[in-house]
């Protein structure tokens, strides 16, 4: 499950920097929208991971 967060984190930092090097606003937009969907993603992962490691 690791892997599986550090990918959508690095998913989110190319997302993240292309939004910023978008010349359209639009496009730039979306970027920002996939970079905290990745970025949610990962952080209910790590939740997961927290909340089965508290149950054993």
């Amino acid at each position: 499950m690791a892997k599986k967060i550090k990918q959508f984190r690095k998913q989110a930092e190319k997302a993240a920097r292309a939004a910023k090097s978008a010349a359209d606003a639009g496009v730039s937009e979306e970027l920002q929208a996939l970079a905290r969907a990745f970025q949610s993603q990962a952080d209910v992962l790590k939740s997961k991971k927290r909340a089965g490691k508290k149950q054993r």
